[in-house]
């Protein structure tokens, strides 16, 4: 009966330095870690901004080579209107869509814009139709401003960092993948 008792005494020894150990580290590790958000590093982060709501597109080549893109969006007149005015930066990587309820024509302008843009206007398809880059306009008169339009009927427009479409190599030949719970233009 003593064997016996030796290895009872034995196993409950293990099993009570078991528990001890999962204690001890449970209590230098201060508890349960929070959950892990796993972004691809190439994925820049937007703070959000009033009053624009935030998306995640994604740029498509033809030969089919995706960029996700966070953006700033802008579905309203007054959302439109204000755009990127005032900023003094855009992050790398990030840009602004906006939206409209039907095909227009109307030109961009860059009054109290502080930072050169890049713009593409896409179809109604998402198809892009024409790429331009903007300056900022010094006037103090908005009227006095450059208008940069397509020359065509356009649906959306997405504004980059300058520069940034001629490092992917964005042309007429991408196409732009709009999320499905973007807000309906007005």
């Amino acid at each position: 009966m003593l064997p016996q008792m030796r290895w009872m005494a034995r196993t409950l020894g293990l099993h009570v330095g078991a528990a001890a150990l999962v204690l001890l580290v449970g209590a230098c590790r201060g508890g349960p870690e929070p959950p892990r958000q796993e972004a691809e590093p190439d994925v820049p982060r937007l703070q959000p901004s009033e009053p624009f709501g935030l998306a995640e597109l994604t740029l498509r080549s033809p030969e089919g080579d995706e960029v996700r893109m966070p953006s700033y969006v802008a579905a309203d007149p007054t959302q439109r209107g204000r755009g990127l005015m005032e900023r003094e930066a855009l992050a790398d990587g990030a840009g602004m869509i906006f939206l409209f309820p039907g095909d227009v024509t109307s030109a961009f302008y860059m009054y109290r814009t502080r930072i050169p843009l890049s713009i593409a206007f896409l179809g109604a398809d998402n198809q892009v139709l024409a790429v331009l880059d903007m300056e900022p306009c010094p006037a103090d008169d908005p009227a006095d401003c450059e208008r940069y339009g397509p020359g065509v009927r356009y649906r959306h427009a997405l504004e980059v960092n300058q520069g940034f479409f001629d490092e992917i190599g964005l042309d007429e030949s991408w196409t732009v993948g709009l999320p499905a719970d973007l807000p309906p233009p007005r």
